[in-house]
């Protein structure tokens, strides 16, 4: 079953037994982007219909806002696009994007995701959240960690929601960002970054 054929969070609910909240966990930190970023993405926004499609949001609103919050933590995690993802017949499918751990055999190799972004098709929160939910479900059978916080975000390119599963429970973040308040939004993306990154230093830690 691919994770895309999960049309709701009740549903892989039911199937996993994972327990559902809501809380703002995630706190906004400082954040600056850099100035060609801004002139690039104000460039995009004048001149092309960047919500003409979901391949026109994916490229031009998603992937470099995520690419640019990601430059500052190259040295620690890898960023994947379209990177296939498979732990069992029920949990695979191929996350929009995905952070994780890097890997010391190099760029190529898939080592325990932290976080994933999943593109809400035609608008549709309800079944992002489904697909999101059931990825990070994958990603927590295949990392063999259920005590580490592991992010999951949907977004539509204009609006940003974020979500936590850790211990079989999952933690909606109530509050939502919007591409219209940028440094807050990318403020919320370093907050989600910068937690992932510490909690996977515990792990180390503790092994």
């Amino acid at each position: 079953m691919a994770f895309s054929d999960y049309k709701n969070v009740a549903q892989v609910q039911a199937e996993y037994q994972i327990k559902y909240q809501e809380q703002n966990f995630v706190i906004p930190e400082t954040y600056t982007p850099s100035q060609t970023f801004l002139e690039e993405f104000e460039f995009n926004q004048r001149h092309l219909d960047v919500f003409s499609s979901e391949a026109a949001r994916c490229e031009i609103v998603i992937f470099p806002i995520v690419r640019e919050v990601y430059k500052h933590y190259y040295n620690q995690v890898s960023f994947w696009v379209q990177k296939p993802l498979v732990y069992s017949d029920k949990l695979s499918g191929t996350p929009d994007y995905m952070i994780s751990k890097k890997s010391d055999l190099g760029k190529t190799m898939l080592e325990r995701p932290l976080l994933v972004v999943v593109e809400a098709k035609k608008n549709d929160f309800e079944q992002g959240w489904g697909q999101c939910l059931a990825e990070l479900v994958a990603i927590e059978q295949f990392n063999d960690e259920f005590q580490q916080p592991i992010y999951g975000i949907v977004t539509d390119g204009k609006l940003w929601e974020f979500g936590q599963l850790m211990a079989q429970t999952f933690t909606k973040n109530i509050d939502s960002f919007t591409v219209t308040e940028l440094s807050g939004l990318m403020g919320a993306l370093k907050f989600v970054f910068d937690r992932a990154i510490a909690a996977l230093s515990v792990n180390l830690t503790s092994c």
